[in-house]
């Protein structure tokens, strides 16, 4: 089980070894929510997105004897470039196994880390059960990319910077939206928020036919995506929530968000042009509920995390694009 005991155990861990990243604002960003934005550019993390935290936490916390026979994990990316970066750190190998149309980016910059990368077709395998095969043929350790308990403490320092950050700002009531695929960094957020600072509240953030937490929490039990619907946000398009996630979120969460991809890319061009930063299409739906959804929103101030630039050239020009951004 996760707890704040043993986020705080993994922020131990993991100290040193992570950016602190900064809470930034635009006025221009303000007038189109309608509220004042502080935006966590989580993007700026080591690899390019917050899933170094949980890497980190999770191979930290592995035996000597774990670590030398090495891992396996199944990611679109953001959690393959952070498990394979911080696996190099520990010699430890690493076996990636990532969707067949995940950005070619992400995919080599795997590679650069010394993983091992095996594609699949996300549309007619199951990744899990990829993993699972693999981890039991090759004696590996599988590392899951949210479901798992040192993985959500280790996204979950993020929620104890978060506190300190917003404490120092005077912010004492506001919602934190948070991007969420299978709800490793919203959970892990929400029990640092809920101890540190109660009246901020997490919201999940998705995409348009991915809002299976959305849905979930509305329903009360776990939904699953149906169809297959494409996305640009492939960080965060996962079937279902955790089953290790949904408990807490249940518990903890406020009402989920969801926006369009049309949303996401004017959201990305946005953040290049008024925050010079750049962010990834699933990093952004954060911030694409706060300027878009703000008819779901109370209160003067809301907070949303970037949580990942790591996008691919096409996809960026097609963000600029929708600005006319030359």
């Amino acid at each position: 089980m996760v707890s704040i005991k043993s986020i705080f155990a993994a922020g131990k861990r993991i100290k040193g070894n992570i950016r602190e990243t900064p809470i930034v604002s635009s006025p221009f960003l303000d007038k189109i929510a309608g509220r004042r934005i502080l935006i966590k550019a989580e993007c700026l993390q080591h690899t390019g997105s917050f899933k170094f935290r949980g890497a980190w936490s999770a191979i930290s916390a592995l035996s000597k004897e774990e670590q030398k026979k090495g891992i396996v994990t199944y990611s679109s990316g953001n959690h393959a470039q952070g498990i394979a970066a911080v696996a190099q750190v520990f010699a430890c190998p690493s076996v990636i196994i990532m969707p067949s149309d995940a950005p070619q980016l992400k995919i080599e910059n795997t590679k650069s880390y010394g993983a091992e990368v095996i594609l699949y077709d996300r549309f007619s395998e199951s990744r899990e059960d990829l993993g699972i095969a693999i981890a039991k043929n090759r004696e590996l350790t599988l590392i899951e990319p949210y479901d798992n308990s040192s993985v959500i403490a280790g996204q979950g320092t993020l929620g104890l910077e978060l506190v300190s950050q917003l404490s120092r700002s005077s912010i004492q009531n506001a919602d934190v939206l948070v991007c969420c695929g299978g709800g490793g960094l919203t959970a892990g957020v929400a029990l640092a928020l809920a101890d540190g600072a109660p009246n901020l509240r997490v919201r999940p953030c998705e995409p348009k036919h991915y809002d299976d937490t959305s849905r979930s929490l509305q329903s009360g039990k776990r939904e699953v995506n149906v169809g297959s619907h494409r996305s640009i946000c492939d960080a965060i398009l996962t079937p279902t929530p955790g089953e290790l996630t949904f408990p807490i979120l249940k518990k903890l969460a406020g009402q989920g968000l969801v926006v369009s991809d049309l949303e996401v890319l004017i959201t990305m061009a946005h953040v290049f042009q008024r925050l010079k930063l750049i962010v990834e299409p699933g990093g952004a739906v954060a911030l694409a509920s706060a300027l878009f959804r703000k008819d779901q929103i109370k209160g003067d101030t809301v907070v949303a995390v970037l949580t990942g630039g790591n996008t691919d050239v096409k996809t960026f020009e097609r963000a600029l694009a929708t600005l006319k951004i030359d």
